[in-house]
């Protein structure tokens, strides 16, 4: 996400941003003609006890004339029909006809676990399901207590114009501009933090952050 003050960026150098002795994925961008953004490394979703975030998110969102997210959250509704859309294959093709037998093994066998019928799952790409797996409910988090939705409630609040990168249809075109074998590793490479016994990707990525 971005915090933007006075205008725009023509050249730029990072800067990482201390938060009190807590590390935070906060970093200020400063062009030669003066004009600043920071660049806050965003998590869709946390704990509770993730907060209170770290000092430098508070620091550059009071410095900063405007929000700019991923996606404009006014669309995220939208976005969110779409990719359900176009997550699902048509009537007469199969997550089978194009993921690696094992991998589709190793499908059948989760969403068994899962009370999840082959015959529901088998009708979503990959990509998509990865999607669903890292459902924050799934994983013990929520998406209200994510970093955007926090600030985007601080913006309102503070009556600051919140924007986004992309449009719906944009963020839903990244994930269908994937071939049958990108879709496939995005899903397997959420598996493998639960493999190496160090809990969900989504937790994973959390504790990264």
């Amino acid at each position: 996400m971005l915090f933007v003050c006075r205008g725009l960026i023509i050249s730029a150098v990072l800067l990482s941003v201390a938060s009190h002795g807590r590390a935070a994925s906060v970093w200020k961008v400063t062009s030669g003609a003066g004009n600043v953004l920071y660049l806050g490394g965003s998590i869709h979703a946390l704990k509770s006890t993730d907060y209170p975030l770290p000092s430098a998110y508070n620091r550059a969102f009071d410095a900063s004339d405007r929000l700019v997210c991923e996606v404009d959250p006014k669309a995220l509704d939208e976005s969110s029909k779409g990719l359900l859309k176009v997550g699902e294959y048509p009537k007469s093709d199969s997550l089978k006809n194009h993921v690696d037998p094992r991998t589709y093994d190793y499908l059948r066998r989760l969403f068994k676990l899962m009370d999840v019928p082959e015959t529901k799952f088998a009708r979503y790409r990959p990509w998509f399901l990865s999607l669903m797996l890292q459902e924050p409910a799934l994983n013990g988090i929520s998406e209200t207590l994510g970093v955007e939705e926090f600030l985007t409630r601080r913006a309102q609040a503070n009556s600051k114009p919140v924007l986004g990168l992309e449009s719906a249809r944009e963020h839903a075109d990244i994930f269908l501009g994937l071939s049958d074998r990108q879709s496939e590793a995005m899903l397997l490479i959420m598996f493998i933090p639960a493999e190496r016994g160090s809990g969900s990707a989504g937790n994973a990525l959390a504790d990264a952050w």
